[in-house]
């Protein structure tokens, strides 16, 4: 598996898990915890998240929670770019993610600093965004999502081929990005995004099948309904919860780790780090 990614001239070194931090510029996500619209507030929170060990910080305006609307691109655009030029000048040395499934958002975002572009469809959605990647020699990180959010949970899955289902449409896709002249790609393989309950613990205990593909893979659980709706809590209670899945994804081969809670995440690399070291 590779482990290194290259973004533009700079090398993101993934020979151990780092942690990407959830930073949402709308007040529509489901965790109330990672929303921020003032700019101050947002540059107060990256900056929080890198000294507790966030080497990437992904920031996103559109709500992908069950139900939610597409965003307007061009409202989109204009809320994304207010936010990267700042965040850029404060923090140079960190990478940017941008979380967006429209080709016109990534072009401006890659024009103003963007290290990397995270769409949830996977280009799906729009299909020119994989030339607007191409072009600029930006890693793509592919998520797989049956649907879009509004209908996602419409129709889940059949539980008997979830697992073949998502590496089988994942293998498709990372082909697709390569064939387009995308180099470098990480892939997701959707917590909660048209999945049930049970289909999400099945694509987690067998994570390592993933690494066949031979790209790292990303992990979304950060206190999500996978996790507080058994536990019969709320997504403002699922940090202890979100640890242990954290763990489990490590110990399966994630690189990554998409959390809002950065330090707790950190914690769960350092300690895995310790129980594999030679």
């Amino acid at each position: 598996m590779k482990h290194s990614i290259l973004c533009k001239d700079r090398v993101l070194d993934l020979s151990l898990p780092v942690v990407m931090g959830i930073i949402n510029v709308n007040n529509d996500s489901f965790y109330a915890g990672s929303r921020f619209q003032d700019v101050q507030d947002i540059l107060t929170q990256a900056e929080r998240m890198i000294s507790e060990g966030a080497t990437i910080i992904d920031i996103g305006y559109m709500s992908s929670r069950p139900g939610a609307k597409i965003s307007d691109p061009k409202e989109e655009a204009l809320v994304i770019n207010g936010v990267l030029t700042p965040l850029k000048n404060r923090f140079p040395n960190v990478f940017i993610s941008v979380d967006t499934l429209h080709s016109q958002v990534a072009e401006i975002a890659i024009q103003n600093g963007a290290d990397m572009i995270n769409d949830i469809s996977g280009g799906d959605f729009d299909p020119n965004i994989v030339n607007a990647l191409a072009n600029n020699n930006i890693p793509f990180i592919i998520m797989h999502m049956k649907g879009i959010p509004e209908n996602m949970q419409n129709n889940p899955m059949s539980d008997d081929h979830t697992l073949m289902e998502v590496l089988t449409a994942l293998k498709h896709k990372v082909y697709h990005a390569k064939q387009h002249g995308i180099k470098d790609i990480i892939i997701d393989p959707g917590f909660g995004f048209g999945k049930s309950l049970d289909q999400n613990y099945k694509l987690l205990k067998h994570l390592n099948v993933f690494n066949i593909l031979d790209v790292p893979v990303l992990v979304g659980l950060s206190r999500k309904s996978m996790i507080w709706k058994p536990l019969q809590i709320t997504a403002g209670e699922a940090l202890n919860g979100t640890s242990a899945l954290h763990m489990i994804a490590l110990q399966n081969g994630a690189k990554i780790l998409r959390a809002h809670d950065v330090k707790e995440a950190m914690q769960c690399i350092q300690l895995h780090k310790l129980l594999y070291a030679d």
